[in-house]
């Protein structure tokens, strides 16, 4: 039997409802961010406990409290004289089922909650419950019936991402919602930003596996994070966490800014970014100014160069300011000498740049249509900075490839659009990017290429992942455009008000964002799921080696790595004197098998 929490007592549909707590329950085992089920007499409404409370009949019990020694004193007042209100915001609504209805609000209660329903869908709460309508914990069965479940048709298209407090049942993100929109992962340094964006990738890419998703990745992979490993802190000691490469085998690519970086690291990659300067644009430069500490009029001075010399400013500017010459490029465009000066000394830092080279020096393939053929071919790919992890490089690199792909899916949707060739549909889009204040602050949103995305590029097939701790800092027009906010612990009071911009009940969601746990727990709101809900964040290992096993039949160079790992077990196993000779026996038993598989199925049995 579901456990009865307690009945509705009074409330609003604005103000949300307030339901008493049963006697047999303790208000230490309830929860802000729980997810209960309140059963009215034609609907369920599925809530959120959103506050806590401690009551009583009457102000003089409170006057004249229990002897803290008195338990028996305590306990007769509990429930009676005393008692505990806890408040409820009703998030959606589905239709009773027949015989629920006929047997009276508490027929639920003796239903079989472990069976798995039909998922019916929900809608939004537009009424109240009545006087005294019970309140349930929600099952397995209240949770698929609103999140869906990874066993659900189209497979891949529902990923779990963790369980409700208190429950072990799966809570999915809808994939196909998700990348409909730019989303956002927020939350203060060491709250697992990182592992959960790497889970959340994890879930698309296997979307793409099992052939149901169209969507491919670009990740602007500021620490080396995503590609083939990464370092993790459990208990103060440190370990390794598998890549996206490592898991998904050719389907993701790894280009590198610094390919010493990434030989030291013993990593392969399949390609080193080079930026020539005819590559890069004013535009490109806008965007850097905080960074540079560039006054506007040498952002204006920098357009005068361009419109002078083209795609070679840049060059020009920097070898008029090599020879001494600034003076002279000023009369020639009739600019500002100081201004141009001040850019010219601010633009060195970027000539500098170790992945910056003159435009003669440039390699014969350029490396970002390189890159822009993997994205149109539905290879993933990660990008590393190796130790050209600068803000300046991040921004600068990042600006670049951006706005190229922004022609691309520009020119690609226009063509789609005047065929309707299904063959010639863009595939979606998600670009990952860190610090994502540095890109979409009031000031820079209006004039980077990101801006433009977040805003308009929904139509074109390409959105936003934003990761970022200070969501303040992030243009409002932005955040009203995210999709799907995963907020994990916030400090800050206008971090919180930031990513609640928008949100219907801010009040309730604030105190569950408040009492969230600094690791593991996440507030998930918006387009991708029905309602907002708490959830300790499922394990990046566990979900490694479960998306391994359900993959290996798909990628080819999984179920070969696989099998490596498990003989190397085995042997490892075999190798320990406890277990005699019988067990490296059965290994090398087991060994000749595999090769023997291998043999035919490369020449085919005899």
């Amino acid at each position: 039997m579901r456990r009865l929490l307690g009945v509705v007592t009074k409330g609003s549909l604005t103000e949300g409802l307030e339901m008493k707590l049963a006697e047999d329950c303790s208000i230490e085992d309830i929860k802000a961010g729980k997810f209960v089920v309140i059963e009215g007499d034609k609907l369920r409404f599925f809530s959120l406990i959103t506050d806590l409370r401690l009551d009583a009949t009457t102000p003089a019990v409170l006057q004249n409290p229990p002897d803290v020694s008195d338990d028996l004193v305590r306990e007769v007042l509990s429930g009676t004289a005393t008692y505990a209100t806890v408040t409820l915001k009703p998030m959606l609504t589905t239709e009773r089922d027949e015989t629920e209805k006929g047997g009276g609000r508490g027929a639920r209660d003796g239903a079989d909650e472990d069976k798995m329903p039909e998922r019916r869908e929900p809608q939004p709460v537009k009424t109240v419950p009545p006087h005294f309508s019970p309140v349930y914990e929600a099952t397995s069965a209240d949770v698929a019936r609103i999140f869906g479940s990874e066993d659900m048709e189209p497979k891949g298209r529902y990923f779990c991402i963790g369980t409700p407090l208190d429950m072990d049942t799966p809570v999915c993100l809808d994939l196909h919602r998700f990348v409909e929109r730019s989303n956002g992962i927020f939350g203060k340094t060491g709250t697992g930003k990182t592992f959960l964006t790497r889970l959340i990738l994890t879930g698309l890419m296997r979307w793409v596996t099992l052939g149901n998703g169209k969507v491919v990745t670009l990740v602007f992979d500021m620490h080396n994070e995503y590609g083939w490993k990464a370092l993790k802190e459990t208990g103060g000691t440190r370990g390794e966490v598998k890549g996206l490469r490592y898991l998904f085998g050719s389907q993701v690519a790894v280009f590198t800014l610094d390919p010493e970086s990434s030989r030291t690291r013993q990593v392969p990659f399949d390609g080193t970014v080079v930026i020539s300067l005819d590559q890069i644009t004013v535009d490109d430069i806008a965007p850097l100014q905080d960074e540079l500490r560039l006054h506007q009029t040498a952002i204006e001075a920098a357009h005068l160069v361009y419109t002078r010399y083209g795609r070679n400013w840049l060059e020009q500017l920097l070898a008029y300011g090599d020879a001494g010459d600034i003076k002279g490029l000023a009369e020639q465009i009739g600019a500002n000498r100081e201004s141009l000066a001040a850019l010219y000394r601010k633009l060195k830092r970027i000539a500098d740049l170790p992945f910056v080279v003159p435009s003669d020096q440039k390699p014969k393939k350029d490396i970002v249509e390189t890159i822009m053929r993997y994205l149109q071919s539905g290879i993933h790919v990660v990008l590393e900075f190796g130790r050209q992890g600068s803000m300046l490089a991040y921004l600068l690199v990042a600006n670049i490839l951006a706005r190229r792909i922004h022609e691309m899916y520009v020119r690609m949707t226009e063509e789609y659009l005047a065929t309707m060739d299904p063959t010639k549909e863009p595939r979606q889009l998600v670009i990952v990017i860190e610090e994502a204040h540095k890109f979409l602050n009031p000031y820079a949103a209006k004039q980077t290429i990101f801006g433009t995305i977040a805003r308009e590029m929904r139509k074109y097939y390409v959105s936003l992942l934003i990761i970022d701790q200070r969501p303040s800092g992030i243009d409002d027009e932005i955040l009203s455009q995210i999709g799907t906010k995963i907020v994990a612990q916030l400090n800050d009071e206008r971090d919180i008000q930031a990513v609640l911009t928008g949100v219907s009940n801010p009040a309730g969601l604030r105190s569950i964002l408040a009492s969230l746990d600094s690791k593991q727990q996440v507030l998930v709101l918006g387009h991708a799921v029905p309602m907002p809900v708490v959830v300790k964040v499922r394990d990046y290992d566990e979900c490694c080696v479960t998306v391994s096993r359900e993959l290996a039949d798909y990628i080819p160079e999984v179920h070969d790595r696989m099998q490596e790992e498990e003989f190397e077990k085995l042997a490892l196993a075999s190798d320990d004197g406890a277990n005699g000779g019988s067990e490296s026996e059965w290994v090398e038993e087991w060994r000749q098998r595999m090769l023997e598989e291998r043999w035919n199925e490369v020449f085919g049995e005899e």
